[in-house]
Parts: C-alpha cells; sequence; structure tokens
C-alpha cells in the first residue's frame, strides 16, 4: 500500500486505540489468577457460559479474512457473498450444535484430532494432527498480514515492523492468559468489531442516497443487475461468482462450510470451554444468530466502496479489493469514530489470529508433544509447553504473512487452504461418526489421499492443465473431489480390513452411547427456550428467509 491509503488519525483517535490494547492485555493478565492446570490453559477448565463461548465462537471466525475478504468479495461479487453467511455458515453451525456436540463433549476429547485417534489409530491421529498445525501458521499468517496492512497504511510503517508489532501483542495475552484471555477478549472484540463497521455501512449508505441509491449504482457499475442477486443466473456459470448452483450447495453449501465449522478445532474449542453439554450444544447455535446479519457491514459496505470508490479492483496498488473497507474509513469517517473502525479492525484480526495460536498450541502440545515424544509429565510441564509452542506459532506466522502478501485477494488463499485440509477431514470425519463398520486403516487411507486430491486439482489448476472460471469455483471442485475421494477410499478399503469392537467404539460413534454419561445440566437449561434444537432450526429457517429479498 502506498501512501494514498494513510488515515488521517488525530490524537483522540490513537487514545481509543491505545486504550484497547490496554484493555486487551489487561483481560489476559486478570485470566491469568484461574489458570491451576493444563485443561484451565487449553480449555479454560471447561467452566465458562454459553453466551461467552457462543460469542467467541462468532468472533473468532470475525477475523481478518471475514471483514477484509468478505468485503472485498462484496465488491468482487456483488450480494453472491451472502451465500458464505446463509448456507455457507449457519446451516452447518447448526448441525454442529445438534448433532456433533454431544460426541466431542461427551467423549471428553480436548481437541478434534485426539477424536481421530479414539475413533481410528494413531497414524490417521497424526496425520490430521500435523495437517491442523500447518493450516493454522498458515491462516495466522493471513490475518497477521492484513493486520499489518492496516497498521502500515495507519502508521506509514514497514510492512515487516507492522507484522512483528501485531504478533507481539497477540503473543503477550494469549501467553499469559490461555484460551480464557483469547474468549474473553473475543467477547469484547465481538463488540468492537461491530461498533467499527456499523458506521462505515450507515455513513456509506447515507452518502449513496440510501439502499435504492445502491442498488441504482450498483445496476450501472461493472457488476451490473446481476451483482444485486443471490440465485439468479446459477443454472450456469455465467454470474459474477463463475460458480454453477451445484457447486454453491454442495462444494460451499456442504462440503466447505461443513468441514470448517465441525472440524476446525480453532472453532470448536471454543465450545469444548462451556461449562455442561447443554452450553457447549448452544455454542455455535448462538453464534448463528449474529452469523445471520454480518453480511450487513460486510458484503454493504464491499458494494458502497464498488460505487464510491473510482477504481476499485486494480491488479496491485491502493485499489486492490481487499482495500474496500480501509478506503472507506479514508473517505468516510470523522475523528473519534475513525479510531473506533481502526480498533474494530484490529480487533478482528487480533481475534482470528488468537484463534488459530491457541487451536494451534493445543493441537501441538495434547497431539503431537504429548502423545508421541514426552508422555507422563507433570501438568505444569505441559503448560509451560503450550506457552513456548505459543511463541513459536507466532514467529512461524511471522514467516506464512508473507506468502500471504502475494495474493491479490486474501479470500481465495484461504478458501484453497480450506479445500487442502478442512474438506477431506469432513469426508473422513462423517462417515467415521456414522458408519461404525469403517476400519481404522480405511480412516488414515481416506484422509491421506483426499488431501493429496485436493492439493493435486489446485496444483493442476495453477499449472494451467485444468481450467476453472475463478479462484473460488476452483476450491469449491477441490473441496468436492477431495470429500468423493475420501468416502470412495473408505468404501473400498473398509471391506479388506479390520473393524474396531462396539466397545472401543462406546460414545464415539453414532447408535452407541455412553450409558455412564451424567446428566450435567444446571438448573434453567431444561427451559424450552434453550433447546439446542429448537434454537438451531429456528436459525436455519431464518437463513432460508433472508435469501428471498436478493433472490
Amino acid at each position: 500500500m502506498g501512501g494514498g491509503l494513510r488515515l488521517n488519525m488525530n490524537a483522540l483517535d490513537y487514545l481509543i486505540l491505545a486504550l484497547y490494547f490496554v484493555t486487551v492485555l489487561g483481560v489476559g493478565f486478570a485470566a491469568r489468577r484461574a489458570i491451576k492446570t493444563s485443561v484451565d490453559f487449553f480449555l479454560s477448565g471447561r467452566s465458562l457460559p454459553a453466551w461467552v463461548t457462543g460469542l467467541a465462537f462468532v468472533s473468532a471466525n470475525l477475523g481478518a479474512l471475514e471483514i477484509i475478504g468478505m468485503a472485498a468479495n462484496g465488491a468482487q461479487y456483488g450480494i453472491m457473498t451472502v451465500h458464505y453467511y446463509w448456507i455457507g455458515a449457519v446451516p452447518a453451525m447448526v448441525f454442529l450444535g445438534i448433532v456433533m456436540m454431544p460426541f466431542y463433549y461427551g467423549s471428553k476429547v480436548r481437541s478434534v484430532p485426539e477424536y481421530l485417534r479414539l475413533r481410528f489409530n494413531r497414524p490417521t491421529h497424526l496425520l490430521n494432527a500435523i495437517s491442523f498445525a500447518v493450516a493454522q501458521v498458515l491462516i495466522a499468517g493471513v490475518n497477521l498480514y492484513a493486520l499489518a496492512l492496516i497498521m502500515q497504511a495507519l502508521l506509514g510503517w514497514p510492512l515487516w515492523v507492522a507484522i512483528v508489532v501485531g504478533a507481539v501483542i497477540v503473543l503477550a495475552y494469549i501467553t499469559v492468559g490461555g484460551l480464557s484471555g483469547a474468549i474473553y477478549n473475543e467477547v469484547l472484540q465481538f463488540f468492537v468489531i461491530i461498533a467499527g463497521l456499523v458506521p462505515i455501512t450507515v455513513i456509506g449508505l447515507i452518502k449513496v442516497g440510501g439502499v435504492n441509491g445502491l442498488m441504482d449504482a450498483v445496476r450501472g457499475s461493472d457488476l451490473g443487475d446481476a451483482g444485486l442477486h443471490a440465485w439468479q443466473g446459477t443454472g450456469s456459470t455465467d454470474n459474477p461468482l463463475g460458480a454453477h448452483w451445484l457447486g454453491i450447495v454442495f462444494g460451499l453449501g456442504f462440503v466447505l462450510s461443513f468441514g470448517y465449522w465441525t472440524t476446525n478445532f480453532a472453532e470448536v474449542q471454543r465450545a469444548l470451554s462451556a461449562r455442561n453439554m447443554s452450553a457447549a450444544r448452544r455454542t455455535p447455535i448462538i453464534a448463528a444468530y449474529p452469523k445471520l446479519l454480518i453480511p450487513l457491514v460486510t458484503v454493504i459496505p464491499g458494494l458502497i466502496a464498488l460505487i464510491t470508490v473510482k477504481g476499485l479492483g486494480a491488479d496491485e496498488g491502493d485499489l486492490v479489493y481487499n482495500n474496500a473497507i480501509p478506503l472507506l474509513m479514508r473517505d468516510l469517517l470523522p475523528n473519534g469514530v475513525l479510531g473506533v473502525a481502526v480498533t474494530g479492525l484490529v480487533a478482528s484480526f487480533m481475534a482470528g489470529m488468537a484463534a488459530n495460536v491457541s487451536g494451534f498450541n493445543t493441537v501441538f502440545t495434547y497431539d503431537i508433544w504429548q502423545a508421541y515424544f514426552r508422555r507422563d509429565r507433570p501438568d505444569e510441564y505441559y503448560v509451560r509447553v503450550g506457552r513456548i509452542a505459543t511463541v513459536v506459532a507466532v514467529v512461524v506466522g511471522i514467516g506464512t504473512a508473507f506468502i500471504a502478501a502475494g495474493f491479490s485477494n486474501i479470500m481465495n488463499y484461504i478458501q484453497a487452504l480450506f479445500s487442502f485440509f478442512n474438506a477431506p477431514l469432513f469426508g473422513t470425519f462423517i462417515i467415521g461418526m456414522f458408519w461404525r463398520r469403517m476400519s481404522p486403516l480405511a480412516g488414515f487411507w481416506s484422509l491421506l489421499s483426499g488431501t493429496v486430491v485436493a492439493i493435486g486439482t489446485y496444483l493442476l489448476y495453477r499449472g494451467g492443465v485444468i481450467s476453472f472460471n475463478s479462484d473460488l469455483e476452483e476450491s469449491f471442485w477441490g473441496a468436492g473431489l477431495a470429500f468423493v475421494t475420501a468416502a470412495v477410499v473408505a468404501v473400498i478399503v473398509t471391506p479388506l480390513t479390520r473393524p474396531k469392537s462396539d466397545s472401543e467404539l462406546t460414545g464415539l460413534v453414532y447408535g452407541l452411547s455412553d450409558t455412564t454419561l451424567a446428566d450435567d445440566s444446571l438448573a434453567g437449561d431444561a427451559a424450552w427456550y434453550r433447546s439446542p434444537v429448537l434454537l438451531g432450526v429456528v436459525a436455519v429457517i431464518l437463513a432460508a428467509l433472508f435469501y428471498i429479498p436478493v433472490f
């Protein structure tokens, strides 16, 4: 970013930002007092109420990718970006709460890879632990890069200085406060992020003449009328997203979204820290409600930027799509409000990166170090390893931030990563959870072959051997092929190998519940309005209804 993006911040704006940093570090130090054991450090002692874990769940996903990436997609693809929320998030979040959390929370696993070890075997466990750790540091790098871009724009710092400073602040509060430090900060960050984005949307809409003015202007833009519809034109690939409805429903709505929301430990970890089964199941469902409305403060600003920022959509320089939100902040916001918006953006990157780093340190400590290197050490030893792993993750994240710098739309890069890591995992996982005959060896080969196919599809596309209409269409197809490969391999390998006995699978697969699980619900959890099924069904119905005006 050149000098064209420098925001005109004054003392008041800097004061708001500084106050935020002090508060975040304060929360980290306050959380430290509650850390007595490794479960306290990595899973908040499984003691948090559902509204806290629910807001943290949505906030952990409101990272740089979400804010910067979805606004970039709004400017590039128009209203079709809402698919990432209403079909690409909410149904999967509800499914996680109703169907999958009982297995995760009930089996007392500390991570997603640990579930795979119990369900399949150690090779499957190690493969997933390593691929998850790699994915987290790559995605942490994306969040860090986006944070650095903002700090570079605000303060004019060189990119590498901004990357290192951003990393140090996140490092401080997770190393000190563990997951509780991250989660309580995520609740705070949720409100700060929304407070930062609402003024951009409101002032932007006033500037373009309200909703009708915006729609008229989009019709007159390069996107044209197609930029205002979610489903029209998806019978072919002749639409802004370049995607067929089958790709949207199966690739995004099923494989990519279920793969992300139900098996991504950085998200699931928030629900595992809830205080009981009812709270754990409600966590992702509570998060689905704010998720329904987030397009109002990401997609709409993207469209406003398309209209008001002349030349947006350049291949490089200040006018790339990724800068839609920072450019609007520069053009629309008065001082004071600007400080809140900048703080909101900084908060979003820190929330996203904190989720990656806290996921990494847990999986590294429990699933790699404790499982394969140092078995029976005292508890405080593992807390120390977790803190060291946090430092390592941030240092590696600084390196991977420079990989992210090579992509003009970071959302495309991230969707490619999800198709590599999440889609094959979801295929292996969901079949293993519902088909008890699936053998341990089938689990390993399904996961490995699905991953190889997804990466292979991407490399063939990059090398020009096969072609797709857009990078995003490639990740939809790559994810779909990975899922199908995992399923086919499971069906071929299972009959040739030995399954686990029912007694080994109790509480881990559908239809073999663990009767020893005590009912841990608290007074009030049984109230009808706290039913995970009811809350989940309402969220899915709302997601469907929201499509009607933009069909």
